[in-house]
C-alpha cells in the first residue's frame, strides 16, 4: 500500500490533494481536526469537506481527527503507516495574519511547532517520502511594498523597467521587514522545512503561495479572499475593503493547479527546494477588478465599505513568478485565470449562497 499523508485534509488545498492523489491510486490518510471552525467560526468550518471526502473516496480515504500539535498522536499515525508513506503533503495551518494577533501562542504552535512535528515524524518513519509544505508569500513580509509602484485607474502596477516586472522571484529577501505575527510563524516553518531538506538530505519542497483558491474554500472574511468576495456578492453581504483604495493586486491560483504542481514534485522530487507558486502574470486582479468580474458573473451589484487603514503587513502588489518551478518542471502549466476561478466558485455554490 502506498500512502499519501495529507494534513489539513478538510481545507482547500488539502482536500484537493486528497482527491488528486487518490485518483493516482494512493491511499489517502487525512489529518484534520477542524481548527478552522475554531479560527473563523461556522463560515470557516471544514467538517462538510471531510464528510465529502469520506463519501467520495470511501475506503481510499482514512481520516484521523487529531491536532498536529499533539506529538504523541502524530507519532502513532506515522508509526502505523511507516515506510508505506509515499508522500507527505502538509497544508494544515493557522492561515490568517489578522487572527494570529489574537492568539500568538496558538498561531506559532500550529504553524511552526506543528510543522516541526511533521518534519521530525517524516524523518523518523518515512525519510524517503517527499515532504511538500504550503508556505506563503507572507514570508517576504512587507518588502514587496517597497517596489516602485505606479497607480493606475483600477490597480497598482510595478514600474515596467523593474526586474520583477514578470513576477517576484525567490531571491527577494525575507529579512528586515514587517511580517505580521502570522508571517513570522510561517517563516519559522518555511526555514525549518528547508533545513530538514539540507541537513538530513530529505526531499522537501516549500511552496510559497499567493492567493490559493477554488470552490472548496470555506469562505470566511479573515481567510479565503476570492471565495469570500464571491460569497459576499451572491449573498448581498457588505465586503470591507482595507486600504490602498481597493487597487491592491493579488495573483490567484486554482487549487487544481497547485496539486498538479505537487504531483510534479512527487514524481521527480528534489532536496530543499523553494518555489513561489501562484497565478503570476496569467491570473491576477485588483480588488476593484475582481468586484467587476463577480458582478458580471452573478448579475448582482457588489456591496462594499471602505476602511482607510490597510491590514498590517498586507501587500499592495503581489504577482509572483513561477519561473523557477517551471524550469524544474516544464510540463506543468496554469489552467485557470481569475474569471474562470470566480465562475467556478459561483457555479459550485449557487444553491448554497443566496441573499
Amino acid at each position: 500500500m502506498s500512502v499519501a499523508l495529507v494534513t489539513g485534509s478538510g481545507g482547500l488545498i488539502g482536500s484537493e490533494a486528497a482527491r488528486h492523489f487518490a485518483r493516482l491510486g494512493l491511499t489517502v490518510v487525512g489529518i484534520d481536526n477542524d481548527m478552522r471552525g475554531y479560527f473563523f467560526g461556522k463560515d470557516g468550518s471544514t467538517a462538510w469537506n471531510v464528510q465529502q471526502l469520506r463519501s467520495e473516496l470511501g475506503a481510499g480515504y482514512e481520516h484521523h481527527d487529531i491536532d498536529i500539535r499533539d506529538r504523541d498522536a502524530l507519532a502513532k499515525v506515522f508509526a502505523r503507516y511507516g515506510r508505506d508513506i509515499a508522500v507527505v503533503i502538509h497544508t494544515a495551518a493557522q492561515p490568517s495574519h489578522d487572527w494570529a494577533v489574537k492568539e500568538p501562542f496558538t498561531d506559532f504552535d500550529v504553524n511552526a511547532v506543528g510543522t516541526l512535528n511533521m518534519l521530525e515524524n517524516t524523518r523518523q518513519h518515512a525519510i524517503d517520502a517527499p515532504f511538500l509544505f504550503t508556505s506563503t508569500n507572507k514570508v517576504y513580509g512587507d518588502t514587496p511594498n517597497r517596489l516602485p509602484l505606479v497607480e493606475q485607474e483600477t490597480r497598482y502596477e510595478i514600474d515596467p523597467s523593474h526586474t520583477y516586472v514578470d513576477g517576484i522571484r525567490e531571491d527577494m529577501s525575507i529579512d528586515a521587514c514587517l511580517h505580521s505575527i502570522f508571517g513570522a510563524s510561517k517563516v519559522a516553518a518555511d526555514v525549518m522545512t528547508q533545513e530538514y531538506g539540507r541537513y538530513f538530505d530529505m526531499k522537501t519542497a516549500v511552496f510559497r503561495g499567493g492567493t490559493l483558491t477554488g470552490p472548496a474554500h470555506s469562505a470566511a472574511e479573515l481567510h479565503g479572499y476570492l471565495a469570500y468576495l464571491m460569497r459576499c456578492n451572491m449573498e448581498g453581504r457588505v465586503y470591507t475593503i482595507y486600504g490602498y483604495k481597493g487597487k491592491m493586486v493579488r495573483d490567484a491560483i486554482h487549487c487544481n493547479d497547485v496539486v498538479s504542481a505537487f504531483e510534479a514534485f512527487f514524481r521527480a522530487p528534489r532536496v530543499a527546494e523553494i518555489y513561489n507558486i501562484g497565478g503570476g502574470r496569467h491570473s491576477n486582479a485588483s480588488h476593484l477588478e475582481a468586484f467587476a468580474i463577480a458582478e458580471k458573473i452573478s448579475g448582482i451589484p457588489m456591496k462594499t465599505a471602505y476602511a482607510e487603514q490597510n491590514r498590517v503587513g498586507d501587500h499592495q502588489w503581489w504577482i509572483g513568478s513561477n519561473a523557477r518551478f517551471e524550469e524544474h518542471y516544464p510540463d506543468w502549466k496554469l489552467t485557470y485565470d481569475v474569471p474562470a476561478i470566480l465562475q467556478e466558485i459561483h457555479d459550485a455554490n449557487v444553491d448554497r449562497w443566496k441573499p
